[in-house]
């Protein structure tokens, strides 16, 4: 909630904003909805699109297991509408009381979309705003283009991994790779957590290309994919290619061949369909910090069997599950807080309807003491809104 209480203290005079990816976003349904936000927005068209799919798996994620009132769908698709959505290296001039300042998006590698912004105001000084850059080539993604960032008068950047030792990206896949192998051939589950529609693109076109293998041994074990919008996600990916990196752009057009075409992975939508999905099996799964959504579920369902593994593919905010078990490790007693929304029956759905009544009762008594009148229909009126998700067939 600190976040929250900072942007309610802090919503002032504000012209622009400017989004350069989707892990960035969480505060922005809330900030229109709840706050009001009226500055014009800006993003990429995969921070966008992919954007949506991020917040509608919060809020389905959150709402599966408690009372979530932070921000609706409808608010969701509200902020986003009020996005601007620009192409690489498109330099738009803004107006109003930003007159005289221009905005150019430049690729900063990392994920999809992700966005190095650079601010120039007229005959004046150039600012950059690079943060979470990555300037060498990904499996599905080109590096940020560093060329284009000479001698700023100004360059806003963060340190986060300043203390962080990466290994190469082929000693990063083997490892993974060994980790699978050896938990499938034991005969267990390997639960991947990843995040809603970000990095979890260059995983999944990861593990299928190795399930393509036939040297791999891995065609007798099973692979999935699991969020709320998994079918949407793997759509719109199919749809971006032009945003990805040479090679995969030049293996469409050679062999008009999809890469996000997938040929071994099953997309899931609900435990169900998973718990259907035969053992042994790898399962990516959101949420990456596994306080919500998939991932928590299945490490609920699977951790108490020592054949399972987990694979945590990125660094978690301190007080979260993930980052327990990444600095504390496995082989431990840990103490976990459960919730789950579930359907009222009985005696339960006798209370809760008599109870709502009553607030209706009260409601409109007060409205007509009031002087106005309002109806009761109001407490159970459904927004008929359409949300920008692609329904599998």
């Amino acid at each position: 909630m600190g976040p929250i209480l900072q942007l309610q203290t802090q919503k002032g005079d504000q012209e622009s904003r400017f989004q350069n990816r989707r892990h960035h976003l969480g505060a922005l349904p809330y900030a229109v909805g709840k706050l009001g936000l009226s500055c014009s927005i800006f993003a990429t068209v995969p921070v966008h699109k992919m954007g949506q799919m991020f917040m509608y798996d919060v809020y389905e994620a959150q709402r599966k297991q408690e009372d979530f009132d932070l921000f609706t769908l409808d608010e969701v698709d509200s902020a986003f509408d009020k996005i601007t959505q620009l192409k690489y290296n498109q330099t738009f001039a803004l107006k109003g009381k930003g007159e005289g300042i221009s905005i150019t998006p430049i690729p900063a590698g990392h994920m999809i979309g992700g966005t190095i912004w650079k601010i120039v105001k007229d005959g004046e000084e150039d600012i950059i705003y690079a943060v979470d850059f990555n300037h060498k080539k990904e499996r599905h993604l080109n590096g940020c283009d560093l060329d284009k960032l000479l001698r700023p008068s100004i360059l806003i950047t963060d340190a986060f991994n300043i203390g962080c030792h990466q290994l190469r990206r082929r000693v990063r896949d083997e490892k993974i790779m060994t980790n699978i192998l050896q938990t499938l051939r034991n005969n267990g589950n390997v639960l991947i957590c990843t995040d809603t529609a970000g990095r979890v693109l260059e995983l999944a076109h990861m593990v299928d290309q190795l399930w393509q293998n036939r040297d791999s041994g891995l065609l007798a074990y099973s692979l999935a994919l699991v969020n709320n919008f998994s079918y949407s996600v793997v759509e719109f990916a199919k749809s971006q290619i032009e945003w990805m990196s040479e090679k995969l752009m030049k293996t469409f057009e050679g062999k008009r061949n999809n890469p996000f075409q997938f040929k071994h992975l099953k997309l899931c939508h609900s435990m169900n369909e998973v718990n259907k999905v035969p053992s042994p099996k790898v399962v990516l799964a959101s949420m990456p910090d596994m306080e919500s959504g998939y991932s928590r579920e299945l490490f609920i369902q699977w951790c108490t069997n020592p054949k399972n593994s987990i694979i945590l593919t990125s660094r978690s905010p301190a007080n979260t599950l993930a980052y327990d078990l990444m600095t504390k490790g496995s082989g431990r007693t840990i103490e976990l807080e459960i919730k789950k929304r579930v359907e009222l029956t009985g005696t339960e759905l006798e209370e809760y309807n008599k109870h709502r009544d009553e607030l209706i009762v009260k409601k409109s008594l007060t409205s007509v003491l009031n002087g106005g009148y309002e109806s009761s229909d109001d407490e159970m009126e459904i927004s008929g809104k359409k949300h920008d998700i692609i329904m599998k067939k």
